[in-house]
């Protein structure tokens, strides 16, 4: 299992992930330490990133959608919110943002499912799984995934219904690490309506927004 048992101390030199870039239909990670930025920006038209995390500690503390959702007392995301983990802790605080329009609602695809709504190829589920045993990781479960970008409105009946989606390339979210996690994200297709075309990302990390240049 690759874990990552340091604990970084103010004044170590703190490693600074190299930017990952995530092909449409695939899903990559990046490791990000407590107080570091994560950005994930949109390389193609529609994309959706659907985000896991888990602690670089403890596999079995995640990033959970369901305890966000609690502990804010909303099912969308704003700015300043804090996402946090399956023990009701922080793990990160959303900032800046140029789509504003994310799902703290649905599970993340798998093939049957795709197949079942007349798609090709692996669902995010399988891409996730897939990157878990490229880096030797074992968790304990996998958690529904954070949906950042995808396009969709809750009705006053209770409906959830998909919405076309409007991202376009170069829009991301950065926010504020503040647990020592390894994020994944995957590209795949959503297998929701106006969600349903992949796009490629990227990850990176930085200390300050200045250091994200040009993205």
């Amino acid at each position: 299992m690759l874990l990552m048992r340091e604990a970084w101390a103010e004044s170590d030199v703190r490693p600074l992930a190299a930017p990952v870039e995530i092909k449409a239909g695939e899903a990559g990670s990046i490791r990000v330490l407590r107080g570091q930025l994560l950005r994930i920006t949109a390389l193609g038209e529609g994309a959706v990133a659907s985000l896991f995390g888990f602690s670089l500690t403890d596999p079995a503390v995640w990033l959970s959608v369901h305890h966000t959702r609690v502990f804010s007392n909303s099912y969308l995301l704003g700015s300043g919110m804090r996402l946090v983990n399956n023990r009701r802790r922080p793990v990160m605080v959303l900032g800046k943002d140029s789509v504003k329009r994310h799902d703290l609602l649905l599970p993340g695809s798998t093939r049957a499912w795709l197949t079942q709504q007349g798609y090709e190829g692996k669902g995010c589920i399988e891409t996730v799984q897939a990157e878990l045993a490229r880096l030797n990781m074992d968790v304990p479960k996998l958690p529904d995934p954070i949906n950042l970008f995808m396009h969709v409105r809750l009705t006053r009946e209770g409906e959830i219904l998909p919405e076309t989606n409007r991202t376009q390339p170069g829009d991301s979210i950065t926010c504020r690490v503040v647990a020592d996690t390894l994020f994944i994200a995957s590209a795949c297709c959503t297998g929701i309506e106006g969600n349903d075309k992949p796009a490629p990302l990227r990850l990176s990390v930085a200390e300050n927004l200045s250091a994200f240049g040009g993205e």
